[in-house]
């Protein structure tokens, strides 16, 4: 970054700042309006959100730049160049989360999940707030994008995850899939994307993967045939579900995302490559790319026992992350870490990625003092292209959506 820009970045840092830190009541947000669009959803949706996850959505939104956006589609781009482009006849892979910290550095690069929840929850967020006056707005979709609905863009995206294995025969039938659906925090969630398939003529069940019986010619639910599934399961690589496994592998199912996925974008050890100057050189990345993932993912390495004393050492500038970690289980900052807490993780398989801070947001919650949260900001992305941004305000070490006040969040863009 030059001297100028650098210069250019810190006023408006500065000024965001001053906006995050505020609880002004223009602040960006109409709880009323979002209240009517969760009513709206049906009594029964509605009560069990506020049973299940009264904390989903932040009481207040995040302020962000041109120039934190631009930092962060620059990342985007050049992560897209390094992974290249994926087999023919293979799906793209669906909401991609690319998670940020935003600071007085600029934007970092956190890591990537190949299943990102929250995509659906903050479409509802987001349109909630579509009638509302505001003095800054939200972020839209790409160009190409920019003129759907975000539930245009979603379904379409679905069709093409389809389309590109199967060309122009009809998707009909969509699996939602994950262990004990019913029981999982965002199945709230889980049911806003079944209605949405639904309305648009796509048959759609809600299962557990042990509720798929595997036949000759594919996977069934429910007593019809899938054709697609959209995975939300934690166990990456399907080691634990090889039935689902043994039939994309077959193309009797598209899964998306699928462990394919996850191998290109998601594994944490990609970030020890997407932050190492040499490798990238050797690999061939073009310099733009290059310096916007130097300057845009914090410094990560593969943490091995045998450099124990020298991590012990730097713990406090370091953030401990499983592999194959997800929702920031078995994640630590290095200052944090107990010293038989970090003896695990010397003997498991994990990264340690250089401490970037995340941003900071007042929140006024009625009832309570003003407090300041933590804030990531995320970008759904598909084919290299963001659908959505949203935020997620949080207290402690990680996003937990415990936090009064906090929850996904939406993001404003000031110039």
């Amino acid at each position: 970054m030059s001297v100028e820009a650098k210069d250019h970045f810190d006023v408006d840092y500065d000024f965001i700042a001053h906006l995050n830190g505020e609880c002004a009541a223009w602040a960006g947000m109409d709880g009323d309006a979002l209240q009517r669009a969760l009513q709206a959803q049906g009594e029964d949706w509605y009560g069990l959100v506020k049973e299940r996850c009264p904390h989903l959505f932040a009481a207040a939104p995040v302020f962000i730049t041109e120039l934190q956006l631009q930092q962060m589609h620059a990342v985007i781009a050049a992560v897209e160049e390094v992974v290249g482009a994926p087999e023919p006849q293979a799906a793209l892979g669906v909401f991609y989360g690319y998670d940020f910290h935003l600071n007085e550095l600029g934007a970092h690069l956190i890591e990537i999940n190949s299943n990102a929840g929250g995509a659906f929850l903050n479409a509802l967020l987001i349109d909630s707030q579509r009638d509302v006056k505001l003095y800054a707005s939200a972020p839209v979709c790409d160009e190409e994008l920019a003129d759907l609905s975000l539930e245009q863009v979603f379904i379409e995206m679905f069709r093409n995850e389809w389309h590109l294995v199967h060309g122009d025969v009809p998707l009909k039938t969509i699996a939602i899939v994950d262990e004990q659906p019913e029981s999982q925090y965002l199945y709230p969630e889980f049911l806003l994307a079944q209605r949405m398939f639904e309305r648009a003529g796509i048959v759609a069940h809600i299962v557990d993967p042990l509720a798929l019986q595997t036949r000759e010619e594919g996977l069934y639910g429910n007593g019809q045939r899938i054709d697609l599934i959209y995975n939300r399961l934690t166990d990456f690589d399907l080691q634990q579900h090889s039935h689902l496994r043994s039939a994309w592998e077959k193309q009797q199912v598209v899964l998306t995302p699928n462990p394919a996925h996850f191998q290109r974008y998601a594994d944490k050890r990609k970030l020890a490559m997407l932050s190492d100057g040499d490798w990238l050189r050797s690999a061939g990345v073009s310099q733009a790319s290059i310096d916007g993932l130097l300057q845009g993912v914090p410094q990560t390495k593969i943490v091995r026992a045998e450099d124990a004393e020298q991590w012990w050492a730097e713990r406090k500038q370091w953030f401990f992350k499983p592999v194959s970690g997800y929702g920031s289980k078995g994640a630590y900052r290095g200052d944090k870490v107990t010293k038989r807490v970090f003896e695990e993780i010397m003997h498991a398989d994990y990264v340690a990625q250089r401490m970037a801070l995340p941003g900071e947001r007042k929140v006024c919650v009625a009832g309570s003092e003003p407090q300041s949260l933590k804030y990531d900001v995320r970008c759904y992305v598909y084919d290299g292209n963001i659908q959505l941004i949203a935020a997620r305000l949080y207290q402690g070490q990680t996003t937990n959506f415990r936090t009064p006040g906090g929850g996904f969040g939406l993001v404003r863009l000031v110039d």
